[in-house]
């Protein structure tokens, strides 16, 4: 494809604004001194390598990328209790500034290698000089055990080209159930913790 830098400029864009406006979410929470769904945000736009590759592997022709490519666009919403996942999409589904056209969720429904997130793919209003752009945009929401075993995967992904050996693949797979019973297992101290986060804010600020 020619002109990569204008194809990708809109998109480029629309991660920068996503950013703010979802780390802008966080802030109101902390202004109101409750608890935050909202642990941190993150945003890339898809390396052009990567947006071939996957092109070739699910047979998507380069002009109907924006159309049939949900991911170009990406962001990350992390989380500390798998609870607090289910509070940031329904904040997602409420707003107006974009339109949540699907949902997948790998929590309850993991895939075989273990990996668990939600996905919102959204589609989002960019304003050009040419006028108004809409793009598809994907927003993962984890917890952080959730993220730190999916950026291992990932790069393992990258080392095996998806053709795991057998003993890398079992432990992945206990990892992935490892990081899910931590999650577990913080949820059930949940309120102590939070108690004593709201303790060393509140020490901070008296600083």
């Amino acid at each position: 494809m020619e002109h990569w830098d204008d194809f990708l400029a809109p998109y480029k864009q629309a991660v920068e604004e996503l950013k703010v406006k979802l780390k802008g979410m966080r802030t109101q929470f902390e202004r109101e001194h409750v608890h935050s769904p909202i642990e941190f945000v993150t945003g890339r736009v898809k390396p052009i390598v990567s947006i071939l590759d996957k092109a070739a592997d699910r047979n998507i022709p380069l002009d109907k990328l924006e159309t049939e490519m949900q991911d170009i666009a990406g962001l990350r919403m992390m989380c500390q209790f798998v609870d607090d996942i289910k509070k940031v999409v329904e904040l997602l589904r409420k707003r107006n500034d974009f339109e949540v056209i699907e949902e997948r969720n790998y929590i309850s429904q993991k895939k075989a290698s273990g990996y668990r997130s939600y996905h919102v793919v959204i589609r989002y209003p960019v304003q050009t000089i040419n006028g108004e752009k809409k793009i598809l945009a994907e927003i993962q929401i984890r917890t952080l055990s959730m993220n730190f075993w999916a950026t291992i995967e990932h790069s393992l992904n990258y080392k095996y080209k998806g053709d795991f050996p057998e003993d890398i693949r079992v432990r992945l797979q206990r990892a992935a159930e490892a990081a899910f019973s931590l999650d577990e297992e913080m949820s059930k101290i949940r309120l102590e913790i939070q108690e004593a986060q709201r303790i060393f804010s509140r020490k901070k600020e008296n600083r």
